[in-house]
Order: structure tokens, then C-alpha cells, then sequence
């Protein structure tokens, strides 16, 4: 299948210019160091739209492109937003981008997105392994000689290559194929699922990391390059310190449970109102946990002298802390160990967490009338950051961003009957 990049069989049409796609995209000033850089979004789920999403929160400008049918987390609820538009859990990995729907199944489908990829910086996508080439945009032999300064990052599950390549991948999988949940909850249970996606969020982070290095050396060259990122990558990345200890030591690491696999005391407690979390990782910080409990001298018990000593005893001194902390509130013990310099911090569930005076501070939970969600987590010293809006209904921006693009009218309405947009 070949692909053009004008609109051969539409002569009355004119020139496509798919660099102007984005003037319909929020192109204010002021929005962070990224105002002006044009990303496509051709991803779903969560890696692909988090990053494009991160790049978005520093100015970039967004294209997002969903088939007809939206990205299914969409439906991944409840709770929905919009009246059952789309779900929480979709509004919270697309906001700040314009959003089109497309059949890219279609010839009419695919000649729309060689004009948006000829207009982009950056393209993300997360497509199975081969679809891009299947459809005529393979990046290795069309689109790095069609456009060689567009930085192009893929993410698969397991890459495009070796024994596993173009297999899919998704988050729990990788924790459990990559030895994350092996090492993840209590000795005496069955191994679990970090709570979080944190498989796909680190991977959303590194294709961060990956885009912001090539546009670097892309100021260098001039040329851009494909970032290969990976969801094994990711998981094999975080899994400090187990990796090391193995690779040192030989020992296969255990799960075990809230406490630290080196450090003691490292753990959850129980307070007389919650649980309550303590790291006294060195020994001022254990001596001052102890004075502060009114256990002065059990710094200096042979059992408990260094962390070697606390940690090859670690029962008989968890069992001495815990009766200590457990006639404490957690109000009151955070507030003495804060004093006393010993990291520490009271269990909170999520809304405890985001409704925290210190959170708020940070701009970390926006709630107004315009957005309620999580704010920029990345603060720059002079560079701002451009102020979350909510995520879009599916195709909200397709006829201004085609529009832009010089598609006409009656154009435009002839794709949308053809259902190139979705059901007419």
C-alpha cells in the first residue's frame, strides 16, 4: 500500500499543509519550555498517552489520534466524567491535548495521519509490533528518510525483536515476567501486584527521558533518531536493590512484606489510631527513634548497634518498637519524630494523601472549577508549566484540526459520511 502525501484524488482540494494541524492546538505563550513542539499521539491505554501527556503539561502541542471506537480506557470505569463520556481513569492520562478520530484502517485514514506525521516533532505510538510498517510508515526505512529530524518513540511490550519480540506486553505481566511481584508482599503469601501501573508509569517517564535526550542531540545534528523503549526495560530498571544483592551475593531474593530487604528498623507499624511507617536507615536516626520512644540505651544494646545488628535481629526489635509506637496517635508520634529527625509518616489513603496541606502547596492536587486532578509534578525554576484542562470527548477537535490543515467543507463532511471518523 502506498501512501501519498497529497490529496491526489481530490484535485479541487487545497495543498495539505500538515505542519498547520496544530494551530488548532492551544498555542499559547507561556505554557513551559516544550510551547511549539508538536507531538502526535498515536497511543492508548497508558505509557504512550502519560508521555505524551507529560510533554504536554510543559508546552508541547498535542495532537492525540483514537479510532472510532476510543482508546478502551475510556471504559475503564467507574467512576465516568462527561456524563459517561469517558472515565477517570482516562481523563487522568489525556488532558492538555487535542484529540481527533480516525479509521486508519482505511486508505482516507491513513492519507490524514502521513500528513499529521509530516507535521510532527515527536510521534509516540504503541501499536503491535509491525503495524505502522503494514500500513506504509515504517520508521527504520520510510519515515526517518521521509522526515529525518522527526524524533520517533515506540513502546512495546517486550521491543520488536529477540525470542519474545512483538509479543504484547501489559503491567501485570511484566511485574510478574520481570520479578517485580516475585519480591512484592508478605513471606507467607502469594506474590502481588504492585498497586499502582508502575511497570507502564516508569516506562512513560524513561520515553520521556529518551524523547528530551534525542531533541538534545537532534540541536546537534539536526537529525532525529527512534527511541526503543521498552516495558522489560522498564521493570529490569527498578528492580533495586534486589538485582544487585542477587548479582553480589547469589541468594535469590524473598518477598518481604512492608519491611526492607537490608534495613532495619524500615517498616509499618502499628500507632493506637493507624498504621504508621518508620525508616531509621542509619544510626543517628535509630538512636533518636529510641530516645523519642522513651527506649534510651537500646542504641547501645550489643542486639542493635548497627544496622547488621538490627537487622539479624530484627524480631525482638520490632516487637520493642511496636509496643512503644502503639500508645502513640499518628498525629503525634509524625510530629515527634519530625522533631527528633527521624523519617516517618503516618499510612495515608489516597484522599488523606491528596487533600495534605503540603500537597496542596505543591500544586499537586488542583480542584476548582475548571480542572480537578493532579497537577505538574515537574517544577522548573524560571520555566513555567501550562495549567492542566481536562481531558476532551473523542473526536472533539477532528473538523478544526482538519480544517486547519486545508481540508475543506464539503471534504470534510464527505469523510465523516464515508465514516472515516466514525459512525457518521
Amino acid at each position: 500500500m502506498t501512501v501519498t502525501t497529497q490529496t491526489e484524488h481530490h484535485p479541487a482540494t487545497p495543498a495539505i499543509d500538515g505542519r498547520a494541524a496544530w494551530r488548532a492546538a492551544d498555542t499559547a505563550t507561556g505554557n513551559g519550555v516544550l510551547t511549539g513542539v508538536r507531538v502526535l499521539d498515536l497511543s492508548r491505554v497508558l505509557a504512550g498517552p502519560y508521555t505524551a501527556q507529560i510533554l504536554a503539561d510543559h508546552g508541547a502541542e498535542v495532537i492525540k489520534v483514537e479510532a472510532p471506537t476510543g482508546d478502551e480506557t475510556r471504559g475503564w470505569g467507574p467512576p465516568f466524567l462527561e456524563s459517561g463520556a469517558s472515565s477517570a481513569y482516562y481523563a487522568s492520562l489525556n488532558h492538555s491535548k487535542d484529540n481527533i478520530s480516525l479509521d486508519l484502517r482505511t486508505d482516507a485514514g491513513r492519507e490524514i495521519l502521513a500528513h499529521l506525521l509530516a507535521g510532527a516533532d515527536i510521534v509516540i505510538e504503541n501499536f503491535k509490533a509491525g503495524t505502522m510498517a503494514r500500513w506504509g510508515f515504517d520508521y527504520e526505512s520510510v519515515l526517518s528518510e521521509r522526515h529525518p529530524a522527526m524524533i520517533y518513540c515506540r513502546i512495546t511490550g517486550f521491543g520488536v525483536d529477540g525470542p519474545m519480540g512483538g509479543l504484547p506486553g501489559y503491567d501485570a505481566v511484566l511485574q510478574s515476567f520481570g520479578g517485580l511481584m516475585s519480591v512484592n508482599g508478605y513471606p507467607d503469601g502469594n506474590p502481588l501486584r504492585v498497586g499502582v501501573p508502575i511497570v507502564d508509569i516508569v516506562a512513560a517517564n524513561m520515553a520521556v527521558s529518551g524523547i528530551l535526550l534525542a531533541m538534545l542531540e537532534r540541536g546537534r545534528s539536526g537529525q532525529g533518531q527512534l527511541i526503543d523503549i521498552t516495558l522489560l526495560d522498564s521493570v529490569i530498571s527498578i528492580l533495586h536493590p534486589h538485582a544487585a544483592n542477587w548479582m553480589a551475593g547469589g541468594k535469590v531474593p524473598q518477598r518481604t512484606g512492608d519491611f526492607h530487604p537490608t534495613v532495619a528498623p524500615y517498616q509499618v507499624f502499628r500507632a493506637a489510631d493507624g498504621d504508621f511507617f518508620v525508616s531509621a536507615a542509619n544510626n543517628r536516626q535509630f538512636r533518636s527513634l529510641t530516645e523519642t520512644l522513651g527506649l534510651s540505651g537500646l542504641a547501645d544494646d550489643p542486639r542493635f548497634v548497627s544496622n547488621g545488628d538490627r537487622y539479624a535481629h530484627r524480631e525482638e526489635l520490632v516487637a520493642l518498637l511496636g509496643e512503644r509506637i502503639a500508645r502513640y496517635s499518628r498525629e503525634d508520634l509524625g510530629r515527634r519524630l519530625e522533631e527528633a529527625g527521624v523519617p516517618a509518616s503516618p499510612v495515608h489513603t489516597v484522599d488523606e494523601a491528596l487533600q495534605s496541606a503540603q500537597v496542596r502547596h505543591r500544586g499537586l492536587f488542583i480542584d476548582d472549577d475548571d480542572y480537578r486532578g493532579i497537577g505538574v509534578p515537574i517544577a522548573l525554576g524560571r520555566s513555567g508549566h501550562r495549567r492542566p484542562r481536562p481531558a476532551v470527548p473523542l473526536g472533539s477537535d477532528t473538523t478544526a484540526v482538519l480544517t486547519a490543515m486545508g481540508y475543506g467543507a464539503d471534504r470534510i463532511a464527505e469523510l465523516r459520511a464515508a465514516g472515516i471518523f466514525g459512525n457518521p
